[in-house]
């Protein structure tokens, strides 16, 4: 399935909507305002919760939890490189790593060496926007937290990052 995962210009807080290829909503990402570090809940568009991000503050490098149904079911560090940004991912839902360009403009998430997530930034644009392209059999609502945990990381305006 493809996304457009575009980020509210005039917004308190994190909040995307991401809307399918056909430019129809699926999903709205909420952050909390005034929050220390990083909170966001994935919803579908009844308000139903289907994935929280949680950022662990007080670290040396980023750190964020990934819950789903209210279980933890991953973990994604930001490791220590000097060009390219790479992630340890810790998971119950399988092996992923990401691997993309230094600016964290293109990036894709495989498992068991094959792509099952394709990300592009838009280079000009006046919000974050990405195109994602999750394969079908993944859980939508997980990857969509990855690639948002992702953009958290290296393009979050707020800082929040400690």
């Amino acid at each position: 399935m493809r996304y457009k995962i575009r980020q509210k210009i005039f917004s308190f807080g994190d909040n995307f909507t991401i809307k399918d290829e056909r430019d129809q909503d699926q999903f709205n990402v909420r952050g909390k305002v005034f929050a220390i570090g990083d909170k966001l809940k994935i919803e579908d568009m009844e308000g139903k919760e289907l994935a929280y991000i949680e950022q662990k503050v007080f670290r040396l490098l980023p750190e964020y939890n990934i819950y789903l149904l209210g279980k933890q079911v991953a973990t994604v560090k930001k490791e220590f490189t000097l060009l390219k940004p790479r992630f340890n991912i810790d998971s119950t839902m399988g092996n992923y790593k990401i691997e993309g360009d230094f600016l964290g403009h293109e990036f894709q998430i495989i498992s068991n060496g094959e792509i099952v997530v394709s990300v592009s930034k838009k280079w000009f644009s006046l919000s974050d926007t990405y195109m994602a392209e999750i394969k079908d059999e993944e859980n939508q609502a997980f990857m969509m937290a990855l690639v948002i945990v992702i953009d958290q990381v290296l393009h979050d305006k707020n800082h929040n990052n400690n």
